[in-house]
């Protein structure tokens, strides 16, 4: 199926590694214009990728970002809001409410919201001035399933899912899309690095770190594919939501978890 991509030109923030490289290699094979967003460079991204060292954690580099996409490519038609998870040096599962401190909650809604949100604000006059354009939020099955573990993380994304809602009803009508995308535990570095989440889980456990990937967190989420779920698959989701193939999708959110959230 052809998804209409070839030419557009797109800014995919957290691209080196995970679901942003697999989001960022998604889009170059299907046509359009990269500007990878990241503090590193991937030797895994296709040639044609052009790379911005960023550190979204500054409040001016979605400014800076977009600036780069617009002398590159003269626009942006594509914004994926993938950058999230554990500020940089932190590590998650953190557990309990009373664990993270002020400085804790501050961190994490400044790399997992206030990013996204400045990243909006740049790129929304710019789209709007081509006469539309597509964003997807990455969120996460924490931002709708509230519990004692990472509970500053999934504040910070059900305020991102609030965020994008909100931008679509503005924005709908001058031609910006804006839907989320919000995945369950998907197989990346914040599992399996050393000392990640797969440990510090199989620390709890009493269990062993391949254990806890294969067995024990699809258990514990009661996960219906008995697996974690592959960054490729959030992968095509995005790339679909971005195409105009999905013209009349907006607000919209779409959970891929590999059946962890039992609610209707």
């Amino acid at each position: 199926m052809d998804l209409q991509l070839s030419g557009r030109v797109a800014v995919v923030t957290g691209a080196s590694k995970g679901i942003g490289l697999a989001i960022t290699r998604t889009l170059a094979e299907e046509g359009a214009h990269v500007v990878a967003v990241s503090r590193t460079r991937s030797d895994e991204w296709p040639d044609k990728v052009v790379h911005v060292a960023a550190d979204l954690m500054d409040p001016e580099a979605p400014a800076r970002v977009v600036a780069r996409a617009v002398e590159e490519f003269g626009g942006v038609d594509i914004l994926v809001n993938n950058a999230g998870g554990p500020p940089p040096g932190v590590t998650l599962p953190r557990m309990g409410f009373m664990t993270p401190d002020d400085d804790d909650w501050r961190a994490m809604f400044e790399f997992n919201l206030f990013s996204a949100v400045r990243m909006i604000r740049a790129a929304v006059p710019v789209m709007v001035e081509r006469g539309g354009g597509s964003i997807v939020n990455v969120s996460s099955t924490l931002s709708k399933q509230p519990g004692a573990t990472n509970v500053d993380y999934g504040a910070a994304k059900a305020a991102l899912s609030h965020v994008g809602k909100a931008v679509s009803e503005e924005y709908g009508p001058q031609g910006v899309r804006v839907n989320t995308v919000t995945p369950g535990a998907v197989l990346t570095d914040w599992w399996t690095k050393e000392g990640g989440a797969a440990e510090v889980f199989a620390g709890l456990a009493g269990s062993d770190k391949e254990s806890v990937i294969s067995e024990v967190a699809p258990a514990m989420m009661k996960l219906a594919t008995g697996r974690l779920i592959y960054p490729q698959e959030i992968a095509d989701a995005v790339a679909l939501l971005v195409s105009p193939r999905s013209g009349s999708t907006t607000g919209a959110e779409f959970v891929i978890d590999g059946g962890q959230l039992k609610e209707l």
